[in-house]
């Protein structure tokens, strides 16, 4: 079973809202997900992303890839895509 981290769309018609969610690669976008690991709303000017560190980080050490995008908004908000460092530490540049 290969599990990505990746957006499933929520929220009203012309009013975009996404769950950052783990889920089996060969299930639908908006079908059936394995855990919602955070948020992103990207209405309000600057949008809204929340990830529960922890979780992220759980998943990454599990094998889990991440698509662009939410590789890009993990970028945004801070947190490391590194599958061994510990949750919230960002990879320091030498």
């Amino acid at each position: 079973m290969a599990v990505t981290i990746r957006l499933t769309r929520m929220g009203a018609k012309k009013k975009p809202f996404y769950r950052i969610v783990a889920a089996d690669s060969r299930f639908s976008r908006d079908g059936r997900f394995i855990e919602v690991l955070g948020t992103y709303d990207p209405n309000p000017n600057p949008p809204a992303i929340k990830f529960n560190q922890e979780l992220v980080a759980g998943w990454l050490k599990k094998g889990a890839n991440p698509t662009t995008t939410v590789k890009n908004l993990m970028k945004k908000a801070g947190l490391s895509l590194s599958r061994s460092e510990k949750p919230g530490t960002a990879a320091k540049a030498d």
